[in-house]
């Protein structure tokens, strides 16, 4: 590969007029980062004051977040992130994150996530008895609420539907004032007086309330619950045997609401829009789980007969991959593509463009869950041009977890109802910490039987 000079530069979009590229990011991140990575597999641009570059290909990808993961740390959006998450396992780096994933990971282990199964199959089944033929739902916010339920239940034992609606709004505000977040000087902007600080502080507020009071309760009742709430409250330091505090346990909890729930609430909705334009996928799901289930209630022994649920999930991420996009912050040099990257530089690496990129994927824009008969979600995940979860040593902990959800959840649903998207209904893509729907996803539920 050739090596460059250390001050050549990657091919580049023309800078907006002050900023560099920051204007026409912002305006349209998915957009703006397709049309980088046209410009070859790796490419320049800039943020404000921070160069930042876009690494389009999957070799690259690997290089990044596997074969010289030690060299980065995350990105600021995630650094960022640090005013809500703290120290959490999603923002920490270095020694204090392998720690705490160490303690962590046990919770989500295969016999923990067959316990956590029955919990999703009892909230997904009251969910489905609550909808109505003809009824007009917010689908989004529907599966915001049950996952936020879930998640509740089976990592911290506590029973959140009485502040869902309050849990709802708080995520809510967090990712729309994301954008807001990474600003530059945004550091310094979030201390004024400004609307934006208001509600991102009153948001983080009403969630710390509700996470210290199940802290609180779980200190006060003194059995271990085998949740993982109680599994932090008793964890010691392998080195000094110390114990987290409740700020630090407080930071484990928040990240995990937020990655526990929000991703596989997006997927889902997504998901339902998918089946409503796509008919023929949608008879096949409905086939399937009819054909398996025959009238009852599934179970985790259930899931390695739905194939074609787990490829309609699958496809669903592909094009629409909740975790859109993924930075790191290099901490020394690196040679990237032939490439000097200074350290400090910012490398982009986005899920949303490598499951677009018709290098790899046939027919890139096209729902087919089909396409997953061919090539197994770890086949394309070794290749690196389907990472939903992420890759390398920080790829989500909870990915065993959200898989099981996001399946069971389908099938129990679309065993019941059809959903159809209402008429007036805009599309649009919102990348925010996670891919949203921009104008939501209202959507009609039609009963099966």
């Amino acid at each position: 590969m050739k090596t460059r000079a250390a001050n050549e530069l990657p091919p580049s979009q023309k800078s907006d007029f002050i900023g560099g590229h920051f204007r026409s990011f912002r305006k349209d991140p998915t957009a703006f980062l397709t049309r980088q990575a046209a410009l070859g597999d790796l490419s320049y641009f800039r943020l404000g004051p921070q160069p930042a570059y876009l690494a389009a290909h999957p070799e690259l990808i690997r290089d990044i977040l596997v074969v010289n993961n030690h060299k980065f740390i995350k990105g600021r959006a995630l650094q960022r992130a640090k005013s809500l998450l703290g120290q959490g396992l999603l923002t920490s780096e270095g020694d204090f994150h392998l720690r705490q994933r160490r303690m962590i990971q046990p919770a989500f282990h295969h016999k923990r996530i067959a316990g956590y199964a029955r919990s999703m199959v009892e909230y997904a089944s009251k969910t489905a008895d609550s909808w109505t033929d003809g009824a007009t739902l917010d689908i989004d916010r529907e599966m915001m609420q049950l996952t936020l339920r879930i998640v509740g239940q089976t990592l911290f034992s506590a029973n959140v539907e009485d502040d869902a609606d309050d849990v709802g709004r708080s995520m809510t505000t967090f990712t729309s004032l994301f954008n807001f977040l990474l600003l530059p000087f945004s550091e310094w902007l979030q201390k004024l007086p400004l609307p934006q600080s208001r509600r991102f502080n009153a948001a983080r507020n009403t969630m710390n309330a509700l996470i210290y009071q199940i802290i609180d309760q779980h200190r006060r009742s003194g059995t271990d619950k085998g949740d993982l709430l109680s599994m932090l409250l008793i964890a010691q330091d392998e080195d000094d045997g110390t114990v987290m505090n409740d700020e630090q346990i407080r930071d484990e909890v928040l990240t995990l609401f937020l990655a526990g729930h929000e991703t596989t609430a997006n997927a889902l909705t997504w998901t339902w829009y998918l089946l409503s334009q796509n008919r023929e996928a949608e008879a096949k799901l409905h086939a399937e789980i009819d054909d398996v289930l025959q009238g009852r209630l599934p179970s985790i022994d259930d899931l390695q007969n739905l194939r074609y649920t787990e490829h309609v999930v699958a496809e669903s991420m592909r094009l629409f991959p909740p975790a859109w996009t993924v930075g790191r912050i290099g901490t020394e040099d690196h040679e990237l593509n032939g490439y000097h990257i200074p350290k400090r530089s910012l490398i982009l690496m986005s899920q949303y463009v490598i499951h677009h990129d018709p290098r790899f994927w046939e027919n890139p824009e096209a729902f087919q869950p089909e396409r997953w008969e061919k090539q197994s979600v770890k086949e394309a995940g070794q290749k690196f041009i389907y990472f939903p979860f992420g890759g390398g040593v920080r790829r989500c902990i909870g990915e065993s977890f959200a898989w099981t959800e996001a399946i069971l959840l389908l099938a129990i649903l679309a065993q019941r109802w059809k959903l159809r998207i209402v008429p007036e209904q805009k599309f649009g893509l919102s990348p925010m910490i996670t891919l949203r729907p921009k104008y939501g996803m209202r959507m009609t539920a039609e009963a099966r039987w």
